[in-house]
């Protein structure tokens, strides 16, 4: 059964003719977006404190946002969070509150990150600006009262898709992370898990929503297949950090997140798979109205104090 705070928010969407994403230009979307964190989202609760940053990135400098649930000189582990949005919408304001959510219920700091959107910038320049910020943090952790070994990424959505691609690079590159948050992530663009054709109307994300980011991000089929766009493609998940997938019941990628963490698991990597099945694609950060989006908040924070706790 969906859940009804769920149905209650499709439903006011359908009633207020709000037009579906894929109908909308980026800019049109992004600005959609930004209107509908104030109504989905609550206040952001009070932090010790939140600074803006700046990084060096292969497209120019990256903007990020660092919050704090202790002040200085307090050592905190970090979680590195990379928004949603297709890869086409989000930045440091409509992700403020969870980033602040994040940050108080796991005991962390968490650095969140304006990487390029498409179709302005496209693949792999997210991917690259993810790296970029993970490289960056972890040199100037001693500055920042960050512990080098205790780093960890998340991010949900498309932001969970470049999370687990940025574990993969670190993993070669012999800089391991402590922990990766993958909140209903898309790991495979040819979009074949079987969620997609039953969850693929009418539950907010839709199969032509999908399409319509995918074809911003990733436009040339050719490239579906790189495992820096479909992370669930790499030659080994092997040796990768500790996990906490979480997906929604009613949502298209589903499947994915399902699949991944079995790939996970299957390579030998500690994993924990969550389903909150009454939950549509998006409900993460809706906290507002969603209660079970404050379940799950607490379930990831949870999570990451274990992993970080060393």
């Amino acid at each position: 059964m969906l859940d009804p705070q769920a149905r209650a928010i499709i439903d006011a969407m359908i009633e207020r003719r709000v037009p579906p994403v894929h109908m909308l230009t980026p800019s049109e979307a992004r600005q959609m977006a930004r209107e509908r964190g104030a109504y989905v989202l609550p206040e952001p609760p009070a932090l010790a404190e939140v600074r803006e940053l700046t990084a060096p990135g292969p497209g120019g400098a990256i903007a990020l946002r660092l919050y704090r649930p202790l002040p200085m000189p307090a050592v905190l582990p970090l979680l590195v969070y990379l928004h949603g949005g297709g890869w086409t919408l989000g930045d440091l304001d409509t992700y403020d509150v969870p980033c602040r959510q994040l940050a108080l219920a796991s005991g962390c700091a968490v650095l969140s990150v304006d990487y390029r959107l498409a179709p302005e910038h496209r693949f792999p320049a997210a991917v690259d600006d993810a790296v970029a910020a993970t490289r960056w943090v972890r040199t100037q952790a001693g500055a920042l009262g960050i512990d080098a070994q205790r780093i960890a990424v998340g991010g949900d959505s498309a932001g969970g898709n470049l999370a687990a691609v940025v574990a993969i690079v670190e993993r070669d590159a012999g800089t391991p992370l402590a922990f990766q948050l993958l909140v209903y992530p898309a790991t495979d663009m040819r979009a074949l898990a079987p969620s997609h054709r039953t969850n693929g109307q009418g539950y907010l994300l839709t199969a032509e929503g999908i399409a319509y980011f995918r074809d911003h991000y990733v436009p040339d089929a050719r490239q579906w297949g790189d495992w820096r766009a479909s992370p669930l493609l790499a030659p080994s998940l092997a040796r990768l950090p500790p996990a906490l997938v979480v997906t929604a019941g009613f949502d298209p990628l589903r499947d994915e997140g399902l699949q991944y963490a079995d790939a996970l698991s299957g390579a030998g990597c500690r994993v924990q798979y969550v389903c909150f099945e009454r939950q549509i694609h998006g409900f993460f950060t809706m906290s507002r109205l969603i209660d079970e989006a404050q379940s799950a908040i607490a379930l990831a924070g949870a999570a990451l104090r274990r992993a970080l706790s060393g």
